[in-house]
This record gives C-alpha cells, structure tokens and sequence, in this order.
C-alpha cells in the first residue's frame, strides 16, 4: 500500500468563506430576497427600518440554509453535471459534513432571529418554507417524480408570503395570490433551463419532465402552466388589491411571457445550440419577476395605485 498517496484523502478538507457562500446559491437569493422584501414593502404596514432590514435578511439566511442542505443531500448529483460540478462537495474544497453543519446552524438561527424580529407567524412561514425545499423537494420529490419541480415549486414561492407576514403578522389575499404567481412560475422557467441541459440530468438519472415525457411534451406543459400564471399575475388589478402600474406591467410583461412560450411550443429541435427560443424565456423569465415585483412596490407607495 503506498502511505504516501492514502494520507492526503484522509486529512479533513479545509473551505474558506467564499465556499459557504457559495452554498447559499448567491445568484438564486437575489430573487428571492427580492420578492420577500417587496412582499414587505408592498404590505400595508411597515416595520421599523431596522426590523424589515432584519427580516429580509433572516430570508436570505434561510434561502442560504436551504441550499447548503440541498447541496449537502445531493454532491452525487452534482458530481455527475457539468452545470453543478465546480461546487464545493462535488470539486472537493468541501466535506459533506461541514455542509450540513453550516445549513442545519443557519437555518435554526434564521428562524429563530424572524420570530424575535418580527413575529412567530413569519418565523413559522420561514421554517416551513425550509423544511418545504429540503425534505419535500430534495429528499422526497427530485429523485422520485418528474413532478418535482412543479410541487417543489412551492419552497421558492414562500418569499412574499413571509415578508408580508413579516410586516404584518397575518397573511391576507394578495401574498396568497404572489405565492400562487411563483408557484406556477416556476415550471415554465425551470423546463426552459432543463430543456438545454438536459443531457445533464439524463445523465446524473433526475427524472425531470425533460428527460421522462421529452422535450415536446415538456414544451406543451411549459404553456399549461403559462396560461393561469398570466391570469394570476393580473389578478390582483381587477380585484382591487393593486393599482394600475402593477396592472399594467403585469398584462404587458405576461403577454411577452405567454408570446415566448408560444416560440418555445413551436421550436422542434432538441439539440441545445438551436434552442434559442427557450434560451430567450429563461432569461426573459427571470426579468418577468424582477419587473412584475418592482412594479408592485411601486404602485404601492405612489399616489397613482390609488387610482384604481
């Protein structure tokens, strides 16, 4: 046995900071941060800077949570593809263990700081939003059900429900409604990313839509879901709950979204290079979000969402 090579695999591995942060999956918390902070914003309360501050913050802490113990559960996956290989357990800077440690202590310390903060109810929501994407969608779902995404969908749609919360101690109408969007968000922009990279997760055996039912098929979900998304986007207007500028954007923004998929649905190929429609409505996807919510705020703090 040569001692000389068998030593190194044994001594502990030793990751520095911008490993845990690259656990918390930093370009997804922006999204979510920014929905739970405009599900704050948004509410017809707000708490003391000092306190909202600490609620999103206590959002972006559980997202962190989240997706180190997504990463801890899933290094086999994500040793396996080429999009998830460069993270810290799969390329060796990280001992599963550390990853675990880190996910459990942040998760536990996020909950408990929202219920201080802010209230019970939202350190409630956080708790379970937690629980929602590591046991239900990690552990349970993604392995098991080309259905994963569209139930584990629900994890990354608790944001707005728990800045509301947050702000307000209840949870009404209008955050019920944001959950809803995301929700049914999700499975239109998680196909159009899996339908490129598919080959992935053929290969690490996760039987997402697009390697079970294939690409034409996933596409013509991709628009089911599209359709009563659109129609809940705009909901909140007709309802009395926003004002003209998020009524407004959310028609336009949705009617680009539903034209994407449209593309997307008539795009035959299956080969990455020529699929650009779906390209296009993952980027424009992610923009649909960003602006829908902005514009939310917006109409929540001008004197024009009054006018509705």
């Amino acid at each position: 046995m040569n001692t000389a090579t068998a030593q190194p695999s044994a001594q502990p591995l030793i990751a520095d900071w911008r490993d845990f942060y690259a656990l918390t999956k930093p370009g997804v918390m922006k999204l979510v941060v920014f929905t739970g902070g405009a599900g704050l914003l948004a509410a017809p309360m707000i708490p003391h800077p000092v306190i909202a501050f600490t609620a999103i913050l206590c959002i972006a802490m559980a997202h962190g949570a989240a997706a180190a113990l997504n990463q801890w559960f899933e290094s086999d996956i994500d040793a396996l593809m080429q999009r998830t290989a460069d993270r810290p357990i799969p390329a060796g800077r990280m001992d599963r263990e550390a990853a675990l440690h880190f996910g459990v202590g942040l998760g536990a310390f996020s909950v408990l700081l929202m219920g201080v903060a802010t209230n019970w109810l939202a350190a409630a929501t956080l708790a379970a939003a937690i629980l929602f994407y590591v046991c239900i969608y990690t552990i349970w779902l993604k392995r098991r059900t080309p259905q994963n995404i569209v139930i584990g969908g629900a994890a990354g749609a608790f944001p707005p429900l728990i800045g509301w919360a947050a702000a307000t101690g209840e949870i009404t109408l209008l955050p019920v409604l944001l959950f809803a969007l995301i929700f049914l968000w999700t499975p239109p922009h998680f196909w159009a990313l899996s339908l490129f990279v598919n080959a992935d997760y053929a290969r690490a055996g996760v039987p997402m839509m697009t390697v079970v039912a294939g690409p034409k098929s996933t596409r013509r979900q991709m628009l089911l879901y599209t359709l009563p998304m659109a129609a809940v986007a705009i909901a909140p207007w007709p309802l009395g709950l926003t004002g003209p500028i998020y009524g407004f954007t959310a028609t336009l923004l949705s009617a680009i979204f539903l034209a994407l998929t449209i593309a997307v649905l008539r795009n035959p190929s299956t080969k990455p290079a020529k699929m650009v429609p779906e390209k296009r409505l993952f980027l424009f996807s992610i923009v649909y979000l960003f602006a829908l919510f902005g514009a939310l705020v917006i109409d929540a703090w001008l004197p024009l969402g009054a006018l509705a």
